[in-house]
């Protein structure tokens, strides 16, 4: 359930009604929009009388109820508005959003060695990622693949972001990695196997760093969203919904069926940012540049597109890996659709 407040209500309006509320067993939760603000309410309204909570206070517009399972992170809960993750990074503040520019995040699958690693930060960044995403910690689907070198490819993470000012994403798999993790990742991911591992999803909920969250390999659209409510519940509003390709009956031609059609269900149903995932959701390098094209076309928020300065020797996901040439192509070819729908910054490499 949600109260809007009207136009150029009182703070100590808000105050006095957030207070009245608490007094019912009720947790209100202020959300300060670009003319209103609004508070959602948490804990028991099922019995609850619409009519009787607008009598709090003349200031009180309208009071509407949350009909999706998923509470905090319904676009309704923001009376429609969309919201913004702000990321402090090396550079600058990052925005992911939809009244923003698409956010590019590039690297490679995992971290293998720190010339490596600061060779693909110094090349993603030049083409204009903000981003440099590279696995510490892998989870794979052999016991015998690479795992990551853990704990040691943090370092190599932090070198790389001292040395470009890129910002840093990787993977958490365990609880016991998150402090350490945090030190280095300026946005902690939260991978397609551990999509409903709510005892992690409570523990990235309760720290600070901004989260992604990828969906399932066999999750529905709800089922994620609940994913990402559990974040919220734990008290981290900072979410950012990654699609990651699905598991379908077709696997000959592509790993996964990358579902776009996500990103307008998505827009409707929530107001968190949106990221989309072409490297994993094809499995294939070639597939790539045509999907990310597709992405932004549909109005994506981000992109994570996977560089490895020599895929055939990666230790991991080669086959769907960038060279950081090809990169460059996809980056100009990729600027022309994010001009049309409004959504493209000009790198600062190409400015200079």
């Amino acid at each position: 359930m949600i109260v809007v407040m009207k136009i150029g209500a009182p703070e100590a309006e808000v105050v006095r009604v957030s207070e009245e509320l608490i007094s019912w067993g009720l947790s209100p939760e202020k959300i300060v929009g670009k003319h209103k603000v609004v508070l959602g309410l948490v804990g028991d309204t099922v019995d609850l009388d619409p009519l009787q909570l607008q009598d709090l206070s003349p200031w009180i517009e309208q009071v509407l109820r949350v009909e999706q399972p998923f509470k905090r992170v319904s676009r309704e809960y923001r009376h429609g508005e969309a919201s913004n993750v702000a990321v402090p990074i090396p550079q600058g503040v990052v925005h992911f959003g939809e009244h923003h520019p698409v956010v590019v995040v590039a690297g490679p699958c995992s971290v293998e060695n720190e010339a490596m690693i600061v060779e693909t930060a110094h090349r993603v960044k030049a083409a204009g990622a903000k981003f440099l995403r590279g696995g510490a910690f892998k989870p794979r689907t052999s016991p015998y693949a690479f795992q990551g070198h853990g704990e040691s490819a943090l370092g190599l993470l932090a070198t790389a972001r001292e040395v470009t000012g890129l910002g840093i994403i990787t993977e958490v798999m365990d609880a016991a990695d998150l402090e350490a993790l945090a030190e280095v990742a300026d946005v902690i991911q939260v991978g397609a196997r551990n999509m409903q591992n709510f005892s992690l999803l409570k523990k990235v909920g309760a720290q600070d760093k901004p989260v992604l969250l990828k969906r399932g390999m066999s999750a529905t659209i709800e089922e994620w969203l609940m994913a990402a409510e559990y974040i919220l519940a734990a008290g981290n509003a900072n979410v950012i919904l990654c699609e990651r390709g699905i598991r379908t009956f077709d696997r000959q031609y592509a790993r996964n069926t990358l579902d776009l059609s996500a990103i307008p269900v998505l827009r409707a149903l929530t107001h968190l940012p949106i990221m989309i995932d072409p490297s994993h959701g094809t499995g294939r390098a070639e597939y790539v540049p045509a999907m990310a094209m597709a992405a932004i076309a549909a109005g994506t928020d981000a992109l994570m597109i996977e560089v490895h300065p020599n895929p055939a020797k990666a230790l991991s996901d080669g086959p769907q890996s960038l060279t950081p040439d090809r990169f460059d192509r996809l980056m100009c070819d990729l600027a022309p659709i994010g001009k049309v729908m409004n959504r493209w910054e000009q790198p600062t490499a190409a400015l200079a």
